[in-house]
């Protein structure tokens, strides 16, 4: 920041001193009658008068002048390190101006931040969407010019190249229909419908509708949901996703032979924990702060092979977060994870509520 030369007045102290100088001189050729130009001392008075007028405002105004351009100026080009010079007590109208404009550089500064943030999010995302979408579309490319090269008449491989084709076209599909998906919600263009319903019922559902998924992976699925369970508040058909996400992803990431849960409780403050459990592999504790990111896999090529777009868990968090509610995350390698969130509830009877579900 420039500092002010002593010798180098600023020029609003040399108009108020100038103003000050001929104030006090027609000031006193007034009261002693006396001429305009006659009076050497009346002219002294004066320009002594204005001459400390002007050392004072000086001494007062300029610094702090130089002090809010060179904040501007830093502004401008964007460079905050030094912003907190500008950051003053607000004695006068000066200070509380240098104030403002210290408040504006925070602003922008903010904002810029955010900007950046953003696309730097934004170059991540495109370059994740097209690292997902090549792998597939390579898949069904490379796969249907085998087939046309020959192997449509390779009666015992032509039906598995098909199925893997069939296989990646699904992948595709569903990358598309998650990434329409959490385009909605961000947008907010996909309204949520909030309404009293019965948890246990939709458990009854969810795993109904994951049963097949299971048994082919030999994993158990049950619920612990107590019938008296009063009735949540919420998007039915949107905790529905959360809950075939969760579980569709502790299926996956489970070996022959383990177990998956449903498991809600009444907490004391009144609102109701819905947990998913699982016995599976476990994340291990690096992982879990990242596991709501898209695309974020913990191992890659298991994921893939799972058939998972990677989105399952970032729409996840969308849902839960229009919902005013987060995904609490517990788990250990080896030993199994458990995914957990709270719903509100209501009082209303639970007849009422399984009848609006």
């Amino acid at each position: 920041m420039p500092e002010s030369h002593p010798l180098r007045f600023n020029r609003v102290a040399l108009k108020l001193g100038a103003a000050v100088a001929a104030g006090t001189l027609v000031l006193a050729v007034a009261v002693r009658a006396l001429p305009v130009g006659g009076g050497w001392q009346t002219l002294l008075l004066a320009l002594g008068v204005g001459g400390l007028a002007l050392y004072v405002a000086h001494r007062v105004l300029a610094a702090r002048l130089d002090r809010g351009r060179a904040t501007l100026q830093q502004i401008r080009k964007h460079q905050f390190d030094n912003l907190d010079a500008a950051r003053v007590q607000r004695d006068d109208e000066l200070d509380a101006l240098i104030w403002e404009v210290y408040r504006t550089g925070q602003a922008l500064e903010k904002e810029i931040r955010e900007l950046k943030r953003l696309e730097n999010y934004r170059r991540e995302f495109l370059g994740d969407v097209s690292h997902e979408l090549k792998t597939p579309i390579f898949a069904i490319q490379g796969f249907a010019e085998t087939l046309l090269e020959g192997a449509l008449e390779d009666t015992e491989n032509r039906r598995r190249f098909v199925e893997k084709i069939l296989r990646n076209a699904s992948r595709l599909s569903n990358l598309a229909s998650d990434l329409a998906e959490i385009s909605r919600i961000e947008t907010g263009e996909l309204q949520m419908t909030v309404e009293p319903f019965s948890l246990l019922k939709l458990t009854e559902e969810v795993i109904e509708s994951l049963e097949p998924a299971a048994r082919a992976k030999e994993v158990t699925l049950r619920h612990h949901v107590p019938g008296n369970l009063p009735p949540v508040e919420g998007d039915r058909e949107r905790i529905r996703q959360v809950l075939i996400n969760l579980t569709d992803n502790a299926i996956k990431y489970n070996n022959p032979g383990g177990h998956v849960e449903h498991v809600a409780r009444l907490l004391p403050s009144g609102a109701v924990k819905v947990s998913v459990v699982d016995d599976g592999i476990g994340v291990a504790p690096e992982h879990i702060p990242r596991l709501t990111e898209r695309f974020y896999r913990v191992d890659k090529s298991r994921s893939r092979v799972q058939g998972g777009t990677g989105l399952g868990l970032a729409i996840v968090k969308h849902i839960l977060g229009a919902h005013q509610q987060q995904l609490v995350v517990e788990s250990s390698p080896g030993r199994g994870s458990t995914f957990g969130f709270t719903l509100p509830t209501v009082d209303v009877p639970v007849e009422a509520a399984v009848v609006a579900s």
